[in-house]
């Protein structure tokens, strides 16, 4: 199908809506992104993109070679708790290495691919329903305005209303875990940078360098039940994040020490939507599976949904075949990735001696356990 001329509107600023803009207007579409922000600011922190992203944003021209305000990374090392003690270490993935981007950073890179390529960008605006029509889709924003689009696309995070018009109404799943993130000033330089995934009994910290070694990112999850509000910009108290990681020693318990203004937020989980698009709209990225952060991929799985929606529109004819063609390609494997990250929150936070036994088993195959996900990082949605 031909979308030279069409009109598409994206709804969500984010990482995965930009790269479905991109798609879009490098197709020919005409394309306007819906984003409730006043400005694109950076949300969040550190993030990791692996190869299956990174191919993404290669074809999309965001990034060059090597990638510009990336920083590669040689694999991951796994320590002990108490003392910083190595346990393991897995190197960077056969397919390619996976890159730290300081989430603001690749914003702005998307940000100026789009507005090179004359995507249109209507900011501070904030969409109450969309509607299916059968010529077109229909946004009515807060204000009452109201927009037409041959095709909307809802990258609207994993609270998306629209995932709920498609679906109906969810409860969201409370995981039993909060998640504590932070950057503070770094100096430090590695030959050869990883991040540090240490581990203790309920509870985990990842740490991994940003900004060619000027930020250190923090990750620390806790099992909690005590809390349950969802949400994510809540300014959490920095003495509270050491006392509940006061047994973590080595240069985390260094790293935790220096953090002053951490933001904290249970995560919660949605399952995998059953039903992604009605011929009009579809959803995308976090919209349409949420996941938690244990493998790293809710930006990839996002580009990789934001390649695969313009290449069902290159394979079908029409707009409702090319939505049907998206959703029954991306399901089964959104499933598939968002399960390998649950089963990680369970395997990080091993207590007693089922935690010396799965060290013990690190310390065997751990060099090897890269190639248990290689199938997540190998895979190439614009082969």
């Amino acid at each position: 199908m031909n979308i030279n001329g069409l009109n598409f509107c994206v709804i969500g600023g984010g990482i995965g809506g930009m790269a479905a803009a991109l798609a879009l207007r490098q197709r020919g579409a005409k394309v306007t992104v819906i984003e409730q922000a006043p400005e694109l600011t950076e949300v969040g922190a550190g993030l990791q993109i692996s190869e299956n992203g990174m191919v993404v944003l290669r074809a999309l021209n965001v990034v060059g070679e090597p990638p510009e305000a990336g920083l590669k990374s040689y694999g991951t090392l796994l320590r002990d708790f108490r003392a910083g003690r190595s346990v393991s270490e897995i190197p960077a993935p056969v397919s390619g290495p996976t890159y730290y981007y300081h989430r603001a950073d690749l914003l702005g890179l998307l940000h100026k691919a789009a507005l090179r390529e004359g995507i249109e960008f209507r900011l501070g605006a904030r969409v109450a329903r969309v509607f299916k029509h059968p010529s077109e889709a229909e946004i009515v924003l807060k204000d009452g305005t109201r927009l037409s689009a041959d095709c909307a696309i809802a990258a609207d995070g994993g609270r998306s209303k629209i995932r709920a018009g498609l679906n109906g109404p969810e409860a969201p799943k409370f995981t039993h875990q909060v998640a504590w993130r932070a950057t503070i000033p770094w100096a430090r330089r590695d030959r050869k940078p990883c991040a540090v995934l240490t581990m203790g009994p309920g509870r985990h910290v990842v740490t991994y360098p940003l900004r060619d070694h000027t930020l250190m990112n923090v990750v620390a999850i806790e099992e909690r039940s005590d809390w349950r509000e969802e949400g994510w910009h809540r300014r959490g108290d920095p003495e509270d994040l050491r006392a509940r990681f006061s047994s973590f020693g080595g240069l985390v318990g260094d790293i935790l020490e220096q953090v002053q203004e951490p933001n904290v937020w249970a995560l919660f989980l949605r399952p995998v939507a059953d039903r992604w698009q009605n011929g009009r709209v579809a959803l995308l990225g976090d919209a349409a599976h949420p996941t938690l952060p244990f493998m790293a991929q809710g930006a990839c799985l996002a580009l990789e949904d934001a390649w695969v929606l313009v290449r069902s529109f290159d394979e079908q004819s029409g707009i409702q075949k090319a939505l049907a063609t998206y959703e029954t390609c991306r399901r089964p494997r959104a499933r598939q990735v968002v399960a390998a990250a649950g089963a990680n929150a369970r395997n990080f936070h091993l207590r007693g001696p089922m935690r010396m036994a799965a060290q013990a088993a690190l310390m065997a195959i751990g060099p090897r356990l890269a190639r248990r996900y290689e199938w997540i990082y190998s895979y190439d949605a614009t082969a």
